[in-house]
């Protein structure tokens, strides 16, 4: 399967690229990176530092700085100042293509018609642009496999998720395009914490990128002690990759999904007609249940793969 994995990492997102060049499945066909958990600068960096980790020669493209209406919000309370704060990671040997992410998406889809899953695991703004851009590509894109949103609460404000909330017009965009549409939501992702007994099977692959994402997990649950009172972080972003190596992992329905881009508390929130009461077509599989622990066991496994 070829896919785009578009991110801001973010500890997730660093795990959701790991599990992603470690599973011989997927043919990552490159890495875009947009502004989100911090900033552009941050993020681009963190994606080439977790290549370099991974051993790998994918290629990574800088995308665009800002959302396309709204102020740029970021998450430095969770992810550190650097994004990636927690361990010591290698520092990159290559840089980021010289070709812009939102050209990188619009020509691969272009030269790979119905072939190319596209993955955003962060604010939605390169993909947005690209299908405004150029329109041709949005029925050639074979599937959008995301992450962000909620059947219910939101983790940024009372009613948004933050990848949405970053650019909310953009999420409209990419929800109310034709192409077919999974979604990862808090709901689900809430489900899937990274409990002391999962980072410890992954530190007991011992292999260097196991290790430093033990790290990352063990930095990255401070903040959701403090906020939820977990035991463990939320690992949001590789459920999109696992997605698509064990749907069998997840229970989905298909259901009416829609962006509230109204400047009301309600902003940014994903509006899932969960008991289809609107009546209006559905257009999204919204995930809702998932089994964590064969869910970390497959990252694991993956994991150990890697140098």
């Amino acid at each position: 399967m070829k896919i785009i994995l578009d991110c801001d990492p973010g500890h997730d997102d660093a795990l959701a690229i790991m599990l992603a060049l470690a599973s011989p499945e997927l043919e990552v066909l490159g890495i875009t990176v947009t502004y989100g958990n911090v900033g552009l600068e941050n993020t681009l960096n963190n994606a080439l530092k977790i290549r370099e980790l991974c051993g790998s020669s994918v290629p990574i493209y800088a995308g665009v700085p800002l959302p396309m209406i709204a102020e740029r919000i970021s998450a430095e309370f969770v992810h550190g100042r650097s994004g990636l704060d927690g361990p010591v990671l290698p520092e990159p040997t290559r840089g980021a293509e010289t070709t812009r992410a939102v050209d990188f998406i619009i020509e691969t889809v272009m030269q790979h018609p119905n072939e190319v899953t596209i993955c955003p695991v962060g604010p939605m703004t390169n993909l947005a642009l690209a299908m405004r851009l150029e329109p041709k590509i949005v029925p050639l894109i074979q599937q959008i496999v995301l992450m962000g949103g909620s059947t219910g609460l939101g983790n940024w404000s009372p009613a948004a998720e933050f990848n949405i909330l970053c650019d909310p017009h953009a999420a409209k965009i990419v929800f109310d395009s034709p192409v077919p549409t999974t979604m990862f939501g808090l709901n689900v992702t809430h489900q899937a914490l990274a409990l002391p007994q999962h980072i410890q099977a992954i530190c007991q692959n011992g292999n260097k990128t196991s290790l430093v994402a033990a790290e990352l997990l063990e930095f990255f649950k401070l903040a959701y002690q403090k906020r939820y009172g977990y035991a463990g972080p939320a690992l949001h972003d590789p459920c999109v990759i696992a997605y698509l190596l064990r749907p069998d992992l997840f229970k989905l329905e298909y259901l009416h999904v829609d962006v509230d881009c109204a400047l009301t508390p309600s902003f940014g929130r994903t509006v899932v007609d969960v008991y289809q009461v609107t009546k209006h077509q559905a257009n999204t599989h919204v995930a809702l249940e998932v089994d964590a622990d064969a869910y970390f066991a497959l990252i694991a496994e993956r994991l150990a793969q890697l140098p």
